[in-house]
């Protein structure tokens, strides 16, 4: 018997259980019927994020950024390619620091953009400034090992 992973939908937020052994990139949604993975970060609201964190046995990275900041723009399209690269081993979550005030607040953001990496609900790695997309794949896999 293999292992069960549950998976959340970038979609719907409803949790897939979805067999280890079998290929991710081709999971679709239980609920929905959407795929699983896009290969492109998720904008996510305090109540996916929280679920994201929760149900998702996979790492999770988190972007936190402002339509404002600069360099944050200048991250983005390297975010969006080390995720389109990472997917579906990691799940890659973009938060609005303007539109989630009270989610910032709880990480204690002080600078933007800022990456958190979680695994199990729980910060296991934090980086603020801009990386490109080399020294980002290379955070998250030094991190994710």
């Amino acid at each position: 018997m293999s292992e069960i992973r549950q998976i959340v939908c970038p979609h719907c937020t409803a949790i897939n259980r979805t067999p280890a052994d079998r290929p991710a990139e081709k999971a679709k949604c239980g609920a929905c019927h959407k795929p699983l993975f896009s290969g492109r970060p998720v904008a996510a609201s305090a109540q996916t994020f929280a679920t994201h964190l929760q149900r998702n046995d996979i790492p999770v990275v988190a972007d936190f950024w402002a339509e404002w900041c600069g360099p944050c723009k200048m991250m983005a399209p390297a975010y969006d390619r080390v995720a389109a690269e990472l997917e579906p081993h990691v799940r890659f979550l973009k938060v609005d620091t303007e539109a989630e005030q009270q989610l910032a607040a709880q990480y204690n953001i002080r600078s933007i953009p800022t990456l958190m990496l979680f695994r199990g609900g729980k910060v296991v790695a934090q980086q603020a400034g801009a990386l490109d997309a080399r020294s980002l794949r290379a955070w998250i896999e030094q991190n994710v090992a």
